[in-house]
């Protein structure tokens, strides 16, 4: 029997305008005139430098040759999208230097925004994983580095002869969607960064982290804010314990204990609950020590809490090995922090496709479609509705045993 091809509605825009289209028109104007970068790097309007970037993500670009010589085979079909033009290599690289992240910035929290006013779902997301019988948002706050050429090292020099870039992220447990995010030098520690990244927390809701955030000033602040908070402790926390909890029937739950910090001067919650429970990591049990400002949960919760975790890890490794996060168009923290947030925009953009489309095969084959038609003139969401042959339910996040590609931390 001979298999039946897919045959996609045609349309009159192109793959890259319809993605395009997402982004509300004006916005990228309004935000150029606000942030001061309409009137630098003349030579390429902020239209056409976003819509650049965005096609160096989508197709994986390696250097602004690549960007620039493939838009300018393309120049008749990038007309289409609202007018944008080709940029020379010299004007884009300019563009990349000089004109301030914070338009992408905030260009990204605006189309953010706009997704969801169009679909609330997208933004609300649902419940998950082991934390699916928790109604109060879940935020994980967790970092990334992205190492940089050799080129960097005047403003992000990391190690002694290596440069790199961190971007710190709270994302949401539900949508999988970041709510806040820092992209800076990887010479600060991850604890400096903690106040800022969980200052939209609201009291009641629930905020995981590594200990490589804590900071028990920054505990307390959260507590005193009604703040729920699940981490790890240091190996070397000095404690005292001043109440032993009732033991669980849970064999894998080793200890569970009210505790509070040896020092009374040091800033901290006046008590915080620690849990000992053995945990399943690569096929071998291990044990791990959990705090959390919470008791009256179970420790089996808080345990499971963490482990929703890896998700914000799994986010990364998702970002890193589908988006152009390896060769970076520019050397200067300010073309880094671009290509990062065009990066961010990107992935929104492609989820909120597989939202709308009902997508149900993984992230990464969505991005490979989009990459192989992105000039065609083929209505996207219908391709995307009779697209792939595999039935089942599949990821919209990568594999947790997927390996970061080579370069990456």
């Amino acid at each position: 029997m001979k298999k039946q091809e897919i045959e996609p509605t045609w349309s009159k825009f192109n793959i890259l305008r319809q993605v395009c289209n997402h982004i509300p028109q004006h916005t990228v104007s309004k935000i150029a005139r606000a942030t001061g970068a309409e009137d630098l790097s003349r030579t390429i309007t902020p239209w056409s430098h976003v819509v650049s970037q965005a096609y160096a993500q989508l197709t994986h670009s390696i250097s602004l040759n690549d960007v620039c010589d493939s838009l300018q085979l393309h120049s008749g079909a990038l007309a289409s999208v609202r007018g944008a033009t080709a940029p020379s290599r010299n004007g884009f690289s300019n563009a990349n230097r000089e004109r301030p992240a914070e338009m992408a910035e905030q260009l990204f929290w605006a189309v953010l925004a706009h997704l969801g006013e169009q679909s609330p779902g997208f933004v609300a997301g649902k419940r998950r994983g082991a934390a699916f019988r928790f109604r109060v948002p879940i935020h994980v706050v967790d970092t990334t580095v992205m190492e940089l050429v050799a080129n960097c090292m005047d403003w992000a020099k990391h190690r002694r002869r290596k440069a790199a870039a961190k971007t710190h992220m709270r994302l949401n447990l539900q949508s999988l969607l970041p709510n806040f995010v820092i992209i800076d030098t990887a010479g600060e520690h991850d604890n400096k960064r903690a106040w800022e990244l969980c200052a939209g927390v609201k009291s009641g809701e629930i905020v995981l982290f590594d200990k490589g955030y804590v900071d028990f000033g920054h505990l307390k602040d959260l507590d005193d804010r009604g703040v729920f908070w699940v981490t790890r402790a240091k190996d070397n926390m000095a404690y005292e314990v001043v109440q032993k909890m009732p033991e669980s029937k849970d064999q894998k739950i080793l200890r569970d204990e009210v505790i509070m910090l040896s020092n009374p001067n040091k800033p901290a919650p006046e008590l915080m609950r620690r849990i000992v429970a053995l945990v399943e990591i690569d096929g071998e049990e291990r044990e791990m020590v959990f705090l959390t400002n919470n008791l009256q949960w179970s420790p089996r919760s808080v345990a499971d809490l963490y482990r929703c975790r890896w998700q914000i890890e799994v986010f990364f490794k998702q970002i890193k090995q589908t988006l152009q996060l390896a060769d970076f168009l520019g050397h200067n923290a300010n073309a880094v922090r671009w290509q990062v947030w065009i990066a961010l925009l990107v992935y929104v953009l492609l989820r909120y496709l597989s939202y709308i489309s009902k997508w149900a095969h993984s992230f990464t084959r969505l991005f490979t479609i989009v990459r192989a038609v992105l000039w065609s003139k083929i209505d996207l969401l219908d391709l995307l509705g009779r697209y792939g042959t595999a039935g089942g339910s599949f990821r919209n996040l990568a594999r947790p045993e997927q390996a970061y590609f080579p370069g990456f931390l």
